[in-house]
């Protein structure tokens, strides 16, 4: 295919939105749950505008999430049944980034980048994103459905990528609802661990870990990492946690975990590291556009192997080695 001029270009940059928000509704709709069927029989189940929603399947027909038949039925792709309910779903990671909170806190980015802000505190008059979620129970959930499904694809990399067999217990810090943690055990079935994060996590992280059936070899933890990190492990893990927070916050949850680790004892960071330099690559997208929704979210960042360096060292850690993953490398982290 001749490469398109710069005009059009242009023009799909400016217009991407249309497909995540197209994207997005069919997801709070759970359009794919129904599929087979006419954009007619979707809307009388659903309750929709018949002609309007014909309209927006056939935008996803465009991007290769559906397929319209010769019959008029709509049908999920491959791609498109990552937005049906059930394991391995990714319907909870399009309401998230096609929701209001996103939608509304990067259409304010003009003004982060005005006053180096997070829009995010500005737009919705709140301390941050955790004291968001507190008012709104649904996006809470969907949030934490959503980093349930990255944690668990996650899980399954750090677990084949990294030498386990001398480790007898592993905490997760700032595990959520124990995805990553059980995704360890079970794949070890040797280690003990345990899940740490704030008390509201407590419920879903049990459930989880008893679901799988693990209890015997996991417990929640409540605390607040910003206080302090249970002792008593060999490996603590922490996966995008760093990156939520600014150098002063993210020390200071780095010094906790040093606190905490006894002789021998590791940490795992698992995050992303920003490329020395930004080219138009899929990582390269990636880095930067993570690291810019950290701006207008959290007020964290991504950063480089040599910022990590030097974040470790102000808490007395220092990066031994990085390990590559099927997903965010791992970085091992040892007492200095």
């Amino acid at each position: 295919m001749d490469q398109l001029p710069p005009q059009m270009v242009m023009y799909q940059l400016a217009t991407a939105f249309y497909a995540s928000q197209a994207l997005g509704v069919a997801a709070n709709l759970g359009v794919a749950d129904h599929l087979p069927a006419t954009a007619g029989e979707l809307a009388d189940k659903l309750g929709l505008h018949a002609g309007a929603l014909r309209r927006v399947l056939r935008l996803l027909v465009s991007t290769g999430v559906f397929v319209e038949r010769d019959d008029g039925r709509f049908d999920a792709t491959p791609l498109g049944a990552l937005l049906r309910t059930g394991p391995g779903s990714m319907r909870s990671m399009v309401r998230l980034f096609a929701g209001p909170g996103q939608w509304a806190t990067w259409g304010d980015l003009v003004n982060t980048v005005r006053t180096g802000e997070p829009a995010l505190q500005r737009v919705f008059r709140t301390a941050g994103p955790f004291e968001y979620f507190e008012g709104r129970p649904e996006e809470a959930k969907i949030f934490d459905e959503a980093m349930s499904a990255f944690t668990a694809m996650t899980a399954v990399s750090v677990a084949a990528a990294y030498d386990w067999s001398a480790v007898r217990s592993v905490c997760d810090v700032g595990g959520g609802d124990g995805a990553m943690i059980a995704g360890l055990l079970r794949a070890h079935p040797a280690l003990r661990g345990a899940c740490f994060d704030l008390p509201r996590t407590g419920e879903p992280a049990r459930a989880r870990i008893r679901d799988a059936g693990l209890a015997d070899r996991c417990e929640f933890v409540g605390g607040d990492f910003f206080a302090a990190v249970p002792a008593g492990h060999d490996v603590y893990v922490m996966k995008h946690v760093i990156h939520d927070w600014d150098d002063a916050h993210a020390a200071k949850i780095l010094a906790n975990v040093r606190a905490a680790l006894g002789t021998g004892a590791r940490l795992l960071v698992v995050e992303g590291i920003y490329p020395d330099r930004i080219d138009t690559g899929l990582a390269s997208r990636g880095a930067a556009g993570n690291d810019c929704n950290m701006l207008v979210a959290t007020g964290g960042l991504q950063r480089t192997e040599r910022e990590f360096r030097e974040l470790f060292a102000a808490a007395g850690l220092r990066l031994a080695r990085v390990i590559p993953t099927q997903g965010p490398p791992i970085l091992e982290v040892v007492p200095t």
